[in-house]
């Protein structure tokens, strides 16, 4: 039986990190929103009850707790919050992922890890999933925030994240790929709905069912839901002697129905 493969339609995935190619369940977020706690009580000040309540706030109004802070005057750098909150991580948590670097080794395009984190946690929690090789680059804080370090005051230069647009098209011009060819995978709703606003194909991570967000929805990151969910990936494989029987019996159909017109 003789097969080809129609190439893939994307050129370049584009993966985010956090709670996409390792689950929520594990627990890291929960202790990152803890530790932004802390951080809001013992460096700026607030009550425990406000911190929270802040926190919350913040991620609504400037997509980071940072962020926030420092659109409201506070004088923080970006090294030492991400010291705090992530520097206390217990990274343990996170597993070697064998079956996750075979798919991702099984994926022949391009790969990339578009994360808010700073690139100190990236490259932690991907050398503790054991997938750090897989990805050609990585684009992270410190790629959408290069000025940040030589800002004179907070408010110079506004901290961008996901889903400010203007965070994706740092990230599509980084990453040198056509958004039309690429697929972009985010477990957050606002950032796949920016990414498909800038043209990216889009992948919802932790929903099993697609709505009017995203172009394809994924429970998790594995093997089964891409391979069913998104095969285009690996390309469309097209059995020739199939499509050679189904050419024939067309134009069958077509010279019968000639005949047909003719003989009535």
């Amino acid at each position: 039986m003789a097969f080809r493969t129609k190439s893939s339609p994307f050129d370049c995935i584009i993966f985010d990190l956090d709670d996409t190619l390792y689950s929520s369940s594990i627990g890291i977020g929960n202790y990152v929103k803890k530790n932004i706690d802390l951080f809001l009580i013992e460096k700026c000040g607030f009550s425990q009850t406000k911190a929270s309540t802040l926190r919350v706030q913040l991620f609504k109004s400037h997509g980071s707790t940072l962020a926030g802070l420092r659109a409201l005057g506070y004088d923080i750098t970006a090294e030492e919050y991400h010291s705090f909150v992530h520097g206390r991580l217990p990274y343990e948590l996170i597993k070697p992922d064998i079956q996750l670097r075979n798919l991702l080794r099984s994926i022949n395009q391009r790969k990339i890890i578009f994360t808010n984190s700073d690139r100190i946690h990236a490259l932690e929690a991907l050398d503790r999933l054991g997938i750090r090789d897989c990805f050609e680059q990585i684009i992270c804080f410190e790629t959408l925030n290069p000025n940040l370090p030589n800002s004179t005051r907070p408010d110079e230069f506004p901290v961008l994240l996901k889903p400010s647009l203007d965070a994706f098209r740092i990230a599509i011009q980084a990453a040198n790929v056509d958004p039309h060819r690429t697929l972009f995978l985010d477990d957050s709703v606002r950032n796949v709905a920016a990414g498909k606003e800038m043209g990216l194909n889009t992948v919802l991570v932790g929903e099993s069912v697609k709505n009017n967000v995203g172009d394809y929805a994924v429970e998790c990151v594995n093997s089964v839901t891409l391979t069913k969910v998104i095969p285009e990936i690996w390309g469309n494989r097209v059995d020739e002697d199939e499509r050679k029987i189904s050419r024939t019996n067309s134009e069958l159909d077509a010279l019968l129905s000639a005949y047909t017109a003719v003989g009535a």
